[in-house]
Parts: C-alpha cells; structure tokens; sequence
C-alpha cells in the first residue's frame, strides 16, 4: 500500500509544478484521494465483494467528485488534475502514468435492448502508457487509445487512436504533432501551443494561396492580350479561330 501511494505521489509531483510537498498533496489533492479509494474498491471488487466496491466507490465520488468504477483496471502513476466531473466507466483499462483532466469521460457505448447481454462484454475504453487526456474530452466505447497519444480540451473519441498523435475536434481527428515521432514529454491538457492549429493563420494562408492563383491568372491574360496586340490578325485567345467578317447586308 505504501508502494502505491509513493508511485502515486511521485506522478503527481512530475506533472504538477503547484505540488509542493508530499503532505499537500495527501491533504489537498482530489485525485489523489480518488485513486488510493479506487484501490481498495477495486480490492473488494476482484474479491467478489461487489457491494463494498460500490459503496467505497461512491464514498470517493461524495468526497471527490471524481466517479470511478471499482471494476476499472488503473495502472501505477494515474493522475486525475482538478479532477471535479471526471467518470471512468466499469471495462476501462488504464495504463501506467496517465493524466486526465476535469470533466473527462471515458464512457461505454449505448446499451442495446437486452442490458444484459453486454454486462460481460468490453464497453469502455482502453487508455495505453503516458496518455494525456484534456479537460472536457470524451472517450466512448471499446477504442484503444495508443501510447503517448494526446487528447485535446473537449474532443470526442469513437476510433481508435494511434501511438505518439494528437486528437482534436468533434468528431476526434488526427492533427499533425511538432517535431513528430513518438515522445514522452509531459503537455499540460494534452495540447501544446505548437501542436494547436491557428484558425486565423489557416484563414490567411487560403486567402494567400487564392491570391497567388489569381494573381498568375492576370499575368497569364495580360501576356495574351499583348501578344494579340502586336498581331492584330492573330486567332482569338483561348484557341478560338478568327471570325471571319460577316458579308454586309442588302
């Protein structure tokens, strides 16, 4: 037990520079207190003691505000920051190190007719190693989100994600990440400013692309229309033949 509140204590410390000292975070973080009630539910809950799970878990939920399944698998280093909203559902795998912010969700999909049949069944997602969750995303159904992929603030996930990208957007899609390749380095709410596109760069950038098109455009006219010039016999621009002159009317 007091393995696992070192590995929790020390993953709050790397990715928190507000956390001060071990004695605040025991004392006044949230998440920590979220993931150590977790530990004994899901104690009980691997136990076949499923009512104690449920009340250890809704004790943490009162206290917290951070709503945890004791079936959920949590590896070693979870860290939930703010916290408040937060809801992992019963089949959620996560891994080790990972980091979810306020309000995220890691939901199942809609039950069908008979509840019963996907009791069993895998329904939430599965989080890999070094994941970063922003606040407000939501994360539904069986996917697999990869290791040391970014979910950005509000995002919703239905696919799977692949290793080392950033997921934006509604629906989720894969943005281009700086410098690429896969990387452990922490992004606080899972979206660096490098990685977020500007809307009004992107703007400018298609206004300037149609005023190149347009301005090669004029410049292809204008050479036309001077060769025409010069040769005042020369076919139409365009390939058209000369019009040859209509005879005068009687």
């Amino acid at each position: 037990m007091f393995k696992a509140m070192r590995e929790e204590i020390n993953g709050v410390k790397e990715r928190d520079p507000a956390a001060r000292s071990w004695v605040e975070i025991v004392l006044c973080y949230p998440g920590f207190h979220a993931i150590m009630l977790h530990r004994a539910a899901h104690w009980a809950w691997r136990r076949n003691l499923k009512l104690l799970g449920r009340v250890i878990s809704q004790i943490g939920r009162f206290f917290t505000g951070i709503e945890i399944h004791p079936g959920a698998v949590i590896g070693t280093g979870f860290f939930v920051d703010h916290g408040m909203g937060v809801v992992i559902g019963e089949t959620a795998e996560i891994g080790d190190r990972v980091t979810l912010y306020h309000d995220v969700t890691l939901g199942g999909v809609a039950p069908s007719i008979d509840s019963h049949s996907q009791r069993d069944q895998k329904r939430h997602p599965t989080l890999c190693d070094d994941v970063i969750v922003g606040s407000g995303a939501q994360i539904l159904g069986p996917v697999t989100v990869g290791r040391c992929a970014r979910v950005g603030a509000n995002a919703v996930v239905t696919k799977d994600v692949p290793e080392s990208v950033t997921v934006v957007g509604i629906p989720g899609r894969v943005i281009p990440r700086r410098g690429g390749g896969a990387s452990q380095e922490f992004s606080p709410y899972g979206m660096p400013l490098g990685d977020l596109p500007d809307p009004v760069v992107r703007a400018l950038d298609g206004l300037m692309e149609q005023v190149t098109a347009l301005k090669a455009r004029v410049d292809e006219l204008e050479v036309q229309l001077e060769s025409r010039s010069e040769s005042p016999n020369a076919p139409e621009i365009h390939g058209e033949a000369a019009q040859a002159p209509s005879s005068p009317k009687i």
